[in-house]
């Protein structure tokens, strides 16, 4: 057998390998979701049982804390007949959330209509002041942080650590929610509790398209945030879980957009610096090219080549 037929049966095999993967994962995915939904069947039943037998002793309040259950199972059929016999939409868990914030949590878009239908107060907080629109966002349910802010939902209503649902949307990469909640009036430049406003998150995250989204809405490329970072710096040393790739993307565009490449935080360092000492090294050969200065030292002394435990990176750092 020649190479080229070697090849050509090697690829074909290769296809099928990966049609095999594709149907199996497809396959997986259909059996998990069954899986999903038979146990919550289950779970349902088990909650419609124990209401039957129980249902001429249980209380007003019983019936009420009943109707979290059905919600966090996404029992519409039982959530429906307690809400027939007396369940509140405006009753609380021990955190303050009402039912409609424990649907959007768990993003059960029909089980969100059902209690919008009955009158669930739409802009209720719990304890922390989170909403059902904050919990759908920072749950990442695009449906049903949709339906909420069509119905009316306030899209400024902070959550925990009075961080927005468009900084909690940014933070999760969300272009979708980030661009509805903008559209709807939600103000992008609102900081959090440590003075941190959405597209901080953004850049940190390499959220490549709601950075662009919200530069776009005039926002100084070059402002300053808590510690004097800025977003040059925050971008390049980005989030652990964050995509070195989208990172570079971001910084790349930050550049180009006018970023001050050799601007230093409260400790004396550069974005250089702090890719450096993030191990991005990556980022911190790109900024590099960009013309950063690698012979610049922080409020410590120590420059970028001394914050680096890459000796790849270290002799990049150190040469002429």
């Amino acid at each position: 057998m020649g190479i080229l037929q070697r090849e050509s049966l090697l690829q074909g095999e290769t296809a099928l390998y990966r049609h095999i993967v594709f149907l199996c994962s497809i396959v997986i995915a259909v059996l998990s979701a069954t899986s999903a939904r038979a146990a919550n069947s289950e779970r349902c039943q088990e909650l419609a049982r124990r209401l039957e037998i129980t249902k001429s002793q249980i209380t007003a309040i019983e019936v009420s804390l009943t109707l979290f259950s059905a919600v966090d199972g996404n029992c519409i059929a039982l959530a429906t007949e307690l809400l027939d016999h007396g369940a509140s939409v405006d009753a609380r868990d021990r955190f303050g959330a009402r039912p409609l914030s424990h649907a959007a949590r768990f993003g059960h878009l029909a089980m969100v209509d059902l209690l919008l239908a009955r009158g669930a107060p739409l802009n209720a907080r719990n304890l922390a002041g989170a909403t059902a629109l904050f919990f759908a966002v920072e749950g990442n349910h695009t449906p049903v942080a949709q339906r909420l802010i069509e119905r009316g939902a306030d899209v400024n209503l902070a959550g925990r650590s009075d961080v927005t649902p468009v900084a909690a949307a940014a933070y999760r990469g969300n272009n979708v929610i980030v661009e509805d909640l903008l559209a709807h009036g939600a103000d992008d430049r609102v900081p959090d509790r440590t003075g941190k406003p959405p597209i901080v998150y953004a850049a940190a995250g390499a959220r490549f398209d709601i950075v662009k989204q919200l530069l776009a809405r005039n926002l100084d490329i070059n402002s300053r945030y808590p510690n004097e970072l800025t977003l040059l710096m925050w971008a390049s040393g980005p989030d652990e879980k964050a995509s070195e790739t989208e990172a570079i993307k971001v910084v790349s565009y930050l550049l180009d957009a006018g970023a001050h490449i050799d601007d230093r935080d409260a400790r004396g360092r550069t974005a250089l610096m702090i890719a450096a000492e993030g191990g991005r090294a990556e980022i911190a050969s790109l900024l590099l090219a960009r013309g950063a200065d690698p012979s610049l030292k922080d409020k410590a002394g120590k420059s970028a080549a001394d914050l680096t435990v890459l000796s790849s990176l270290r002799e990049r750092l150190t040469l002429p």
